[in-house]
């Protein structure tokens, strides 16, 4: 069996047992990831998004290290630009332990609903709804909307589209 799983914003093939090195990851040392896609040992393919978020990949931060020093050279001719720097990036060397599919603890999670229902009996009853609040004012027109009606009612007339006593004068 195995999954596709995203971390540090690339994607990896994984199987059980299997070492990686990853961008940094600050955690426990124990990590879960959800797989994007699972793949089983008789072929069949798991990619429903609400079956996916029941799986599980767990896996095992061995160690930290530093990759190799990029370095990066910034230059403009004829200028005398010329800047010079370098990157190392951190990886995590992750070992792969266990990929779930039946659901990330299915034990842990009917706890919680078992014990979420008493939770609920046990929450004091909140007071009395207070009196409905009153309507709120009519809003006033400002002298701004009134002068753009204004100026909206000239340049009509000046259109010719007045109304016909308007135009007879």
């Amino acid at each position: 069996m195995y999954a596709i799983i995203r971390a540090g914003g690339k994607q990896a093939r994984v199987s059980e047992g299997d070492v990686l090195d990853i961008e940094r990851i600050k955690g426990g040392p124990e990590i879960t990831f959800t797989p994007l896609l699972v793949v089983k040992d008789d072929g069949t393919v798991i990619s429903d998004r609400d079956k996916l978020e029941k799986a599980s990949v767990t896996a095992e931060v061995l160690s930290e290290s530093r990759g190799q020093k990029v370095d990066v050279f910034k230059y403009k001719a004829k200028t005398g630009y010329r800047r010079r720097s370098g990157h190392r990036q951190t990886y995590s060397r992750i070992q792969v332990k266990k990929i779930n599919v039946s659901g990330r603890g299915a034990a842990k999670k009917a706890k919680e609903v078992a014990e979420k229902p008493k939770e609920v009996a046990e929450k004091p009853k909140a007071p009395e709804a207070a009196a409905p609040k009153a309507a709120k004012p009519a809003k006033k027109t400002s002298a701004a909307s009134k002068k753009s009606a204004d100026t909206a009612t000239t340049t009509a007339d000046k259109a010719g589209k007045g109304s016909a006593a308007e135009k007879g004068s």
